[in-house]
């Protein structure tokens, strides 16, 4: 390695170097708090954002609305429900979870889950989550309460589902494997 070389070497790395001091100065100078912040009691944070307040539909149309929507009572809904619809919905389900008696997958057998007491599906290795749910029965109510958001139903369950949004799906849903008698 001649002294050229060596020369054009620390050239590049001093000027690399300069370049991240310039970076790091201009990034800190657009997104830094900087020295100066609110009034902030001692051990608390600064507020780092913008309130954004949303508009009610009052605001966007100029109308005067005075509440949201209400929430529709499942009992009505399930009381309504098409057992046919629900077939449909269970396609999202067989991936998991077979109708056919004591034919476990990854999920428990769901022939006769309604009215059945949860964690009881002879062969299958319940979470202890559900397991703390023993005692209690899969319900209509308890049914929706699950599909709505089962992590919420039971924190630490093994099924790996979002949950089910609608409300009228889940009831449709219920209602066909209400169909299927245990």
């Amino acid at each position: 390695m001649n002294t050229t070389n060596l020369i054009k070497f620390g050239a590049s790395a001093a000027g690399a170097l300069l370049i991240l001091l310039f970076a790091n100065w201009g990034a800190s100078a657009l997104y830094g708090l900087g020295e100066e912040t609110p009034h902030v009691a001692e051990g608390a944070h600064a507020p780092q954002g913008y309130v954004i307040a949303a508009m009610d539909s009052a605001e966007t149309s100029g109308g005067d609305a005075t509440a949201a929507a209400p929430e529709e009572n499942f009992a009505d809904v399930y009381a309504a429900a098409d057992p046919a619809k629900g077939e449909k919905q269970f396609k999202a389900c067989k991936a998991c979870h077979k109708l056919a008696d004591g034919e476990n997958s990854t999920g428990p057998s769901l022939y006769g889950v309604v009215d059945r007491p949860i964690g009881t599906e002879a062969g299958f290795s319940y979470s202890d989550a559900l397991l703390a749910h023993q005692g209690d029965t899969w319900t209509p109510e308890n049914l929706n309460a699950w599909l709505t958001d089962p992590k919420a139903y039971a924190d630490g369950t093994k099924m790996n589902y979002k949950g089910m949004k609608k409300i009228g799906d889940r009831a449709n849903l219920i209602a066909y494997l209400a169909t299927n008698p245990g």
